[in-house]
């Protein structure tokens, strides 16, 4: 896709969503060209990412074989039913933070011996650790989806690494490989993704990139990527804007990786301290955090730019394996648990950060949204045996087609809002919606649109060129409220309906998009 600089159609002097008329609906020319396809959209930009953190695997994934709430050898029935029908490509685990003080062996053989640690990082919650490499690999399988895995390197060493890849993947009759059989695994597990790492500059250690690059190096020695054990070498990138993170570990270690991370959240005040409410925020927060989460298009940039140095054939791919909304938690809950409604505001997030990866997987080949369930911004959420499908959730739902498709470029120019002041004064902008198409598995040509207006719809003018379509048809995702949002065990208030904006006419298919929502067209 290429997204034209969002100058021309700036409304009036820059106005805020707020001052726009509700009843408005700007015309817009777009230019669709079917006839000049783009790079693979990877499916694993449709990846997630559960870590031992509050709720997010004990009660969110593994309720034990004893529970009452439905379940497969002790993994929820429903939220596998839930993430299979998005057709989830991969699931990063065990952390983020939790993984570099993770020890493999505390999750393997019989449940009861098993030892119970101390969560440091998130509320000093026992772990107890009847949820292991065997019961990870269980849920994948029933998911249907691939294991991305994130060794400890900050409290670890390579033997330690060494010897996990070689319990979960040799098919021979070495000591490693005979445990693995006795705890109930006969053939070895499919590991795709080993992360070598997590945040190595922050929680995963306090490195430099110096530092990290020698520690990857030393890593990788041991790693014996090979017939047996296949997965590419992810190393832990950067966080944010730190360019230098990048440039540092690529200039030292580029051969010693296939892919490096890059974790980046979207918070509505930009200060940690103080993050914002997930509900009952106003309209200056609703643009604020569409102003936030559109740095992710400059951040990729910037990154891609210190990569491309590096590695101008674009061996190594840039996994963004941790990104989403990130608030305050919500009143009454433990704050080292990051429990968050997650609302329109969410969904819509979701979908443009999609239309934004969609551009640039020549380089973007992962992305894993933090988390799968009852952390940050979730797909599910749920309270015991009950359950509640997020905006987020609906907004991955509509753009499966996308997984595995072809880019098609699509030049549009849209209006420019506000989402607050920087440093010195000046008008924080983003443009008021954004855009992806691409042809399908299916054959079937798929547009995107996240509009972040919360007061104007807009009316798209396609220019179809060379491609003939006959009908159009698709889902919407919107509602009255800014922050409308599902409650486990509650009738749902949000959740995608047809969508009856769509026309065509002749060569233009036009296109009336309501505010504040996401569309998914296909045509026909």
């Amino acid at each position: 896709m290429k997204f034209t600089p969002f100058k021309a159609l700036a409304i009036g002097a820059l106005m805020t969503a707020t001052a726009l008329s509700a009843s408005a609906q700007t015309k817009i020319d777009a230019t669709l060209k079917a006839d000049q396809p783009g790079a693979e959209i990877s499916r694993y930009i449709y990846g997630q990412f559960s870590e031992h953190l509050g709720a997010g695997v004990y009660e969110g994934v593994w309720v034990g074989k004893d529970s009452p709430i439905p379940n497969t050898r002790g993994i929820r029935n429903d939220v596998v039913g839930a993430l299979k029908a998005i057709k989830v490509p991969v699931i990063r685990w065990p952390g983020g933070c939790f993984a570099d003080e993770y020890h493999w062996r505390d999750g393997i053989g019989d449940p009861a011996k098993r030892p119970s640690r101390k969560n440091n990082w998130w509320g000093g919650t026992p772990e107890s650790n009847q949820f292991g490499t065997h019961e990870f690999f269980d849920f994948v399988e029933q998911v249907g989806t691939d294991a991305y895995l994130s060794v400890n390197v900050g409290s670890s060493n390579p033997t330690e690494m060494r010897e996990w890849i070689e319990y979960l993947t040799s098919p021979g009759d070495d000591t490693l490989a005979q445990e693995r059989r006795a705890n109930g695994r006969k053939d070895p597990f499919k590991v795709p993704f080993i992360g070598i790492g997590n945040e190595s500059w922050g929680c995963g250690g306090n490195m430099t990139p110096e530092y990290y690059a020698n520690e990857l190096r030393r890593f990788e020695a041991f790693y014996h990527k090979g017939k047996d054990n296949s997965g590419a070498r992810v190393a832990s990138g950067a966080n944010a804007f730190d360019t230098n993170w990048t440039d540092v570990v690529m200039k030292n270690a580029v051969r010693n990786m296939d892919a490096i991370s890059l974790h980046y959240y979207t918070l509505p005040t930009a200060n940690w301290s103080k993050k914002g409410p997930a509900l009952n925020f106003d309209e200056a927060q609703w643009n604020s955090t569409f102003y936030q989460t559109y740095r992710m298009d400059d951040l990729l940039q910037k990154h891609i730019a210190v990569m491309d140095k590096h590695d101008p054939k674009k061996r190594v791919g840039l996994y963004v394996d941790e990104w989403g909304t990130w608030y305050d938690v919500e009143a009454g809950t433990n704050p080292g648990h990051l429990y968050q409604q997650n609302t329109l505001r969410d969904g819509i997030v979701a979908a443009v950060n999609f239309n934004i990866f969609h551009h640039y997987t020549d380089r973007v080949k992962m992305t894993n949204i933090a988390q799968t369930v009852n952390v940050l911004q979730a797909m599910i959420l749920t309270d015991k045996e009950k359950m509640a499908l997020t905006p987020t959730y609906y907004a991955f739902k509509m753009y499966v087609p996308f997984q595995d498709s072809t880019a098609i470029p699509l030049d549009v120019t849209a209006p420019t809002l506000i989402g607050g002041k920087d440093k010195d004064g000046k008008d924080q902008t983003f443009p008021a919606f954004n855009v992806s198409a691409a042809k399908a598995k299916d054959g079937k040509i798929y547009i995107g649109i996240a509009n972040m207006n919360a007061k104007e719809g807009y009316v798209l003018n396609i220019n179809l060129g060379t491609l003939k379509a006959k009908s159009v048809s698709g889902d919407v995702l919107t509602a009255d409220k800014l922050d409308a949002h599902n409650v486990p065990g509650q009738k749902e208030v949000i959740t995608p309906v047809a969508f009856k904006g769509g026309k065509i006419k002749g060569s233009v298919l036009e296109l009336t998009i309501p505010a504040k929502s996401v569309v998914v067209v296909k045509l026909d």
